[in-house]
């Protein structure tokens, strides 16, 4: 719903409770390191450690280094990035603290049984693991912000892509894995406008339980949203207006606090929205969002018309660069002959340059987010070039239905990565390096001005980073 701004993870930070009620646990717990204002425990370490290893070993991946040295080193960097973020005053939205805090919670209780059960556990009160669970994640959110207000403001030009690209030895070049290459035909159901005013009228009749007093929004948005935001009762974080979509919006800037809205159509579906207050430029609101939902018959009509439009093509009919042009409802594709690029993806992230455009796509692009589908994937790999799929059903990047045939336009084999065929991949792995180098300057000046101190029986770990024990 929110236009993200990808940062980069700060550390593998632990979310388990590190602190211990008991009088007799505290007198077994030591300070094992102080960082400005902030101290490490030894069971904050031992903790951050064991969820480094269970992490690890869910993962398949083994690492050389000790993991209570590793844990500390990220504990450290934690720390650092946390204080400075505090005399820098740099502003975090933690609108949505409440929210995690309670879902890390349930989490816990199911995990342990019940509230009983997890405070026995943790040698502490209910509300005691809630506090201590808040200050960690809120201390988190400030580390990853001061992370990124270093490392986003780092850029990178052409000049130094090659550079890097000829700073690399030519006998262990990353390689670039299979790509591939292709182009698709898309229809929506044609019942699309009865289907959305059904989801029109639900809403409205949700609104009318809501502003009536016969349920809470955050009820209804729990029960019924498909929003991420439905586990916090449709809840989101206070943003500028020019966070949301524009529809979204301008909806939200004519509420005042309390009310609810009109239904609301944007790219992402319908919307009815309340708002729950206004400080400054940050509105701060709660929404359910929903999407037309088909019958089986309306599903499956968009399948039989693409399954005739790829007969016509298999049979030299018309080509498929035709058949995408006067068919398609792909309005980033139809006119580019079917060809799929990252287009869709570049402006859903508000990020669209044409020199970042790519029609090659790794196997990792597929699924989880990355702005192709799974469907799409599971339909190519059973293709020889040139050939065209059956016509499947699908999602578009934010959610909607769809049905499409695909055709497979060339497969590029693994190889060495080079200039010209991978500029935009070796271009993100050099802006990477830049920004590592520039971030580990930046945290050894820190660490030079900021008071730390790690406790002589720990100075010997094996830190990447020397410089956190000051001579």
């Amino acid at each position: 719903m929110i236009k993200k701004i990808v940062s980069l993870s700060v550390v593998a930070a632990t979310l388990f409770l590190g602190v211990v009620a008991q009088k007799r646990q505290v007198m077994l717990d030591k300070v094992v390191a102080v960082v400005g204002g902030s101290s490490i425990l030894h069971s904050d370490v031992v903790r951050t450690a064991n969820d480094l290893t269970q992490r690890r070993r869910e993962a398949g991946y083994t690492s050389d280094r000790d993991a209570f040295a590793e844990a500390l080193e990220a504990l450290l960097l934690q720390k650092l990035l946390y204080n400075q973020a505090l005399i820098d005053s740099v502003e975090v939205n933690t609108g949505d603290l409440s929210g995690r805090v309670e879902s890390q919670i349930s989490r816990l209780i199911e995990d342990a049984g019940s509230i009983t059960a997890l405070e026995k556990r943790q040698n502490m009160q209910i509300y005691h693991i809630r506090e201590v669970l808040r200050r960690r994640l809120e201390e988190q959110s400030y580390s990853s912000t001061m992370q990124n207000e270093v490392t986003s403001k780092v850029t990178i030009t052409p000049g130094e892509v090659e550079r890097y690209y000829k700073r690399l030895d030519k006998d262990s070049l990353p390689i670039i894995a299979k790509q591939y290459v292709y182009a698709q035909i898309t229809k929506f159901p044609k019942s699309m406008v009865a289907a959305k005013q059904r989801t029109k009228e639900r809403l409205l009749e949700m609104r009318e339980r809501i502003v009536t007093g016969k349920t809470k929004f955050s009820t209804m948005a729990r029960m019924y949203s498909v929003d991420g935001s439905a586990l916090n009762g449709g809840e989101m974080e206070p943003t500028a207006l020019a966070g949301f979509v524009q529809p979204f919006a301008d909806a939200l800037r004519e509420l005042k606090p309390g009310q609810v809205s009109e239904v609301v159509e944007t790219e992402f579906g319908f919307h009815i929205i309340q708002l729950i207050d206004s400080r400054g430029e940050l509105y701060h609101c709660r929404h359910i969002l929903l999407r037309p939902i088909y019958t089986v018959d309306e599903m499956i009509e968009p399948l039989k018309e693409l399954d005739s439009i790829a007969d016509l093509i298999r049979k030299d009919s018309i080509t498929f660069e035709a058949a995408a042009a006067k068919f398609s409802d792909d309005a980033h594709s139809k006119q580019n002959g079917g060809i799929v690029t990252n287009h869709d993806l570049l402006e859903h992230y508000n990020a669209f340059d044409a020199k970042l455009t790519a029609t090659k796509f790794l196997e990792e692009d597929f699924g989880m987010g990355r702005g192709k589908s799974i469907e799409d994937y599971n339909a190519l790999r059973k293709l020889q070039v040139g050939e065209i799929s059956p016509a499947f059903q699908s999602q578009d990047l934010v959610g909607n239905n769809l049905s499409k045939i695909v055709k497979l336009v060339e497969i590029i084999p693994a190889h060495p990565a080079s200039l010209k065929d991978d500029y935009l991949r070796l271009e993100a792995m050099a802006l990477s390096d830049k920004q590592s180098r520039v971030f580990d300057e930046w945290v050894n000046k820190k660490i030079e001005a900021m008071y730390i101190h790690v406790e002589p029986e720990y100075r010997n770990l094996d830190f990447m980073n020397k410089n956190w024990i000051k001579k």
